[in-house]
């Protein structure tokens, strides 16, 4: 077997739950420790081996971590790779920590790209930080008192984009503000 068909092999059949919770962004993750935890059993079993090297470089005066994940048979290696910046303005932190939480990141992206884990589902991607979009209010019925204002707004020359901007607008509420 190829160093590829077993790099697929552990593709197709990688999984590594979200054990971590994220009590200020309220959401699950997996961290890079759970991704390695979870090829362990692929180590023996296809005669591989997983490493990830860091390197600290810098752009236009950023600190940046280069992580990269290495999958190796002994004989032939593949790689992948996650650039990630050090935010040195990051409020409540240290140095060290600032580091630490971009080496994490890097590491955990670098493995993500090398067994393709799918993170359309991991909350890092849509964590919004306890900033969710507030619903719109809504506008049901022409006898709604928020109508009325509606309707006076869009007299004095406001517009109906922006008053749906605001609200959800029923259509018959839409019908009645447009004529």
């Amino acid at each position: 077997m190829t160093l590829n068909e077993k790099l697929a092999t552990i593709q197709t059949k990688f999984k590594s739950k979200k054990s971590r919770f994220n009590s200020f962004g309220k959401y699950y993750f997996r961290s890079a420790e759970d991704i390695l935890e979870a090829t362990k059993p692929f180590l023996l079993e296809l005669g591989v081996s997983i490493r990830i090297d860091e390197d600290l470089i810098e752009m236009s005066g950023i600190p940046i971590i280069r992580s990269t994940a290495t999958i190796s048979d002994g004989e032939n290696e593949l790689h992948a790779t996650a650039i990630v910046g050090v935010d040195l303005n990051q409020k409540g932190m240290q140095v060290p920590q600032q580091f630490g939480s971009a080496s994490s990141y890097g590491k955990k992206y670098a493995l993500g790209n090398l067994f393709l884990i799918d993170d359309t589902q991991d909350s890092d991607a849509v964590n919004t930080h306890g900033n969710e979009p507030k619903e719109k209010n809504k506008i049901a019925s022409t006898k709604d008192p928020a109508f009325v204002k509606a309707k006076k707004y869009i007299e004095s020359g406001g517009t109906i984009s922006a008053i749906k901007a605001k609200y959800t607008l029923s259509k018959e509420v839409e019908a009645a503000l447009t004529l």
